[in-house]
């Protein structure tokens, strides 16, 4: 629980306490900030896309299938939000021969991060610093609404919800304003906090950015891919943590680790009419859906041992990477959000 002293005027930015939201902004993405160091996040941990190629080739096919629902497009847009240092697109790339769909048609490839281009990238991948618009095709979040920055707020022995202040040099907290307005609307919506010392983080914030991405395409599918939570099993004192090197380290927002919380995956939707406002979505475990698209983990047959050994080890090596991306308690727990643009369009994908 954070320091319930009594918020005080002089207790903001000039005494070194921010809302969580403008720290973690500032410590990510401000100059010299976690997100544009040159080794990137795979620097520091590892995402589906570094765990096995086989991620990549299942977004291609999702991508193809896409396509197959958009017959009148002349070129397929893929859009990697949130890109890293491009590697799921060069992935994609590869296992697409001459990074065109089997129909023949060319795929546009744009990579959306804050952080400069990195050199050596594919030519024939755009970078942008934000998405394109008015493009057709496939919009693909892995692990991008999970570092928007959001505020927290914490419940104060009164019983009012109040915005966690902290300080940047070493994440000490105190209790600041009431939250009010739009971001306290959100709360009783998707995250109603009823006891002193629960948490929550503010989600609106990624609702806002969802819904901007989205509105990019004219048509096909966009997808958000982050740990999650929905309504009814929220974590009762949220889930904001850093990590640095693979490790799971304090939140200290200074710029020397990732800052990062799970996302209310249900409201995103509801920005966008979902989740009992209407609209056209599905929220499934990535085990699912990677299933769906054909990464299951199955071992190969052990006949195939004894006639080709080489063909063997290789499935075999392919089943535990695809065991990894789908793993109970590990990466199969991802939560994925599809959304099809228009809601009209047929589902290229659909899920049970």
């Amino acid at each position: 629980m954070t320091n319930e002293a009594t918020y005080q005027a002089t207790d903001g930015p000039a005494a070194g306490w921010l809302s969580w939201r403008e720290a973690t902004e500032r410590a990510l993405y401000g100059p010299g900030g976690f997100y544009r160091r040159p080794e990137g996040p795979a620097g520091h941990f590892r995402t589906s896309v570094h765990a096995s190629p086989l991620y990549a080739s299942a977004v291609a096919r999702l991508l193809t299938e896409t396509a197959e629902s958009l017959p009148g497009a002349s070129e397929i847009a893929l859009v990697d939000m949130g890109a890293g240092r491009g590697e799921l697109l060069t992935a994609v790339l590869a296992a697409l021969p001459g990074g065109r769909l089997p129909d023949g048609r060319p795929v546009r490839a744009c990579a959306v991060e804050r952080a400069d281009r990195p050199e050596g990238l594919d030519p024939r991948i755009d970078w942008a610093g934000r998405a394109p618009a008015g493009v057709t095709g496939l919009l693909f979040a892995n692990e991008w609404l999970d570092n928007v920055p959001v505020d927290v707020a914490e419940v104060d022995g009164a019983g009012v919800a109040r915005y966690v202040l902290v300080r940047g040099a070493d994440g000490e907290e105190r209790l600041g304003e009431p939250v009010t307005g739009a971001d306290a609307e959100w709360l009783d919506r998707w995250w109603p906090l009823m006891e002193p010392g629960v948490r929550a983080e503010i989600g609106r914030p990624r609702d806002e950015a969802w819904a901007a991405a989205v509105a990019t395409l004219d048509a096909g599918l966009a997808v958000a891919v982050d740990y999650a939570h929905r309504a009814g099993a929220r974590p009762p004192f949220g889930t904001l943590t850093g990590f640095r090197q693979g490790r799971e380290v304090p939140p200290v927002p200074d710029g020397g680790c990732d800052i990062t919380a799970h996302v209310a995956l249900d409201a995103c939707a509801g920005a966008l009419g979902g989740e009992g406002g209407g609209g056209d979505f599905e929220l499934v475990t990535q085990r699912d859906a990677l299933h769906r698209l054909g990464i299951t983990g199955e071992r190969p047959p052990l006949a195939l041992a004894s006639t080709d050994p080489a063909a063997y080890v290789r499935a075999l090596s392919s089943a535990g990477e695809a065991a990894e991306l789908t793993a109970r308690g590990g990466l199969g727990d991802f939560t994925w959000l599809l959304q099809r643009v228009p809601a009209e369009l047929p589902p290229p994908h659909p899920f049970p």
